[in-house]
């Protein structure tokens, strides 16, 4: 609901997201990154397992990986 301000306007409210909810998104990112994208740049010593570990979700959400 939006309160008229002094000029006639309607105003609208500012919408305040937890600090909870910023670190969850950015989580998802790296997370999605990780499974969709990262073939050894972000972790090399671990692309192998990393690449096994995803590898059937990968291809669940249509990204191809080899």
């Amino acid at each position: 609901m939006t309160a008229p301000s002094v000029g006639g306007e309607a105003t609208t409210p500012a919408i305040r997201v937890p600090l909870a909810g910023w670190l969850l998104a950015a989580v998802a990112a790296v997370v999605i990154y990780l499974v969709a994208q990262d073939n050894g740049l972000v972790l090399a010593g671990a692309a192998e397992f990393v690449h096994e570990f995803t590898h059937d979700g990968r291809h669940a959400l249509g990204v191809p990986c080899h």
